[in-house]
């Protein structure tokens, strides 16, 4: 019999018929398992959360649910999959072994935003993968400057910045080049986006730091979370980030590895091929 998860919720992005298909099969197994399967509206009542799709089905419902301190479990049916790390044919398996109470937990941190004009917040949200400042349509460089802690740090002409979390390190980071951080970090990593010089570099620093980025010349920039929520941005507007007080807890299956999922999903150790 479960002990630990004995109200579920099934969390998944409509409406893809595959997704529905994989969500009543998986309700089914549950209940035999002898879980109540919740509506996703009473989700906040949930110990535990499945989500069945991708990463961006994922980074919603976590960022839903982290202040109710629900816990949550990925299934990946999309592309990647970086958080949902249970493979759709391993669902029944996995789901059934963490039900018996066979799993480990990790918690990930997320970013408090908030946007400040005149003295004033237009937008505060959360994000677990990163906060970024880019150019929008126009296509004109931004041009903003950077405070950890009060302190100046430097002042940049670019497409933007990438502020991202560990688990945001493997997104939109690392394809601009930044860093991969590993999820007990207790850092945040800033990734310029195509700096109009070549020493701007990736920078790491700790999570405890409160990051301000301070809108010079904004053009028609616009600041996004988790590539979901936005916000366009005038000059003199403030970004200002600092860890979150509620970490999500994502739980694994047994045999989870970090390191195994990023040699699966960055193809590292595969055979070069040879003409």
């Amino acid at each position: 019999m479960p002990t630990a998860f004995r109200r579920v919720v099934l969390i998944g992005k409509s409406p893809s018929s595959e997704v529905s298909d994989s969500i009543v099969a998986l309700a089914g197994f549950v209940r035999g398992e002898g879980c109540e399967v919740l509506a996703e509206a009473d989700s906040a009542q949930a110990d535990l959360a499945v989500v069945i799709g991708g990463d961006g089905t994922m980074l919603a419902a976590a960022r839903n649910l982290v202040r109710h301190k629900v816990p949550v479990v990925g299934i990946n049916q999309g592309r990647l999959g970086f958080m949902t790390d249970i493979a759709l044919k391993d669902m029944r398996a996995s789901i059934g072994a963490i039900l018996a109470g066979r799993y480990s937990t990790e918690e990930r941190t997320l970013i408090d935003a908030e946007i400040v004009r005149d003295g004033k917040t237009l937008l505060a949200t959360l994000a677990l993968n990163d906060a970024v400042v880019n150019k929008g349509a126009q296509g004109r460089l931004t041009e903003f400057e950077v405070y950890i802690d009060g302190e100046f740090v430097y002042r940049l002409r670019s497409d933007g910045v990438i502020v991202a979390t560990p688990t945001g390190s493997t997104a939109y980071a690392l394809s601009a080049q930044g860093p991969i951080l590993h999820p007990s970090l207790p850092a945040f990593t800033l990734v310029p986006l195509n700096p109009h010089t070549l020493t701007a570099r990736p920078v790491s620093i700790s999570d405890r730091s409160t990051i301000e980025i301070v809108l010079r010349q904004s053009g028609d920039a616009r600041a996004h979370f988790d590539g979901q929520a936005l916000a366009d941005l005038a000059e003199g507007d403030r970004l200002r980030l600092k860890r979150s007080s509620d970490p999500i807890r994502f739980i694994h299956p047994p045999g989870y590895s970090y390191f195994v999922m990023l040699r699966e999903k960055l193809r590292w150790s595969e055979a070069v091929e040879r003409n």
